[in-house]
């Protein structure tokens, strides 16, 4: 299972930088780090709801989406969200 979802983070980070060369963009320091913190805690959220489950322990694997997986979710958009403003910006 971490293979799979390794082998499409991978992908989906080639597409993201294949489309902007294409386009001619870049992302500011703060954007790509904010999306790296955000992509982090969603696979470490992903890992340990699998693990709670797999436990039975699925009230533990509930609070956890909430408390790391949402501020995970919530980054991601902020730096997508900044990236976007910018661009339109510009």
């Amino acid at each position: 299972m971490w293979f799979i979802i390794g082998l499409i983070t991978g992908a989906l980070l080639s597409g993201l930088v294949w489309l902007m060369k294409r386009d001619n963009c870049s992302l500011t320091w703060y954007e790509w780090l904010l999306g790296i913190i955000g992509l982090a805690l969603v696979i470490f959220t992903i890992q340990n709801f699998f693990g709670s489950l797999d436990e039975l322990e699925s009230k533990a694997a509930s609070i956890f989406l909430l408390v790391v997986g949402l501020p995970g979710l919530i980054l991601l958009a902020v730096s997508w969200q900044l990236a976007v403003r910018r661009i339109k910006k510009a």
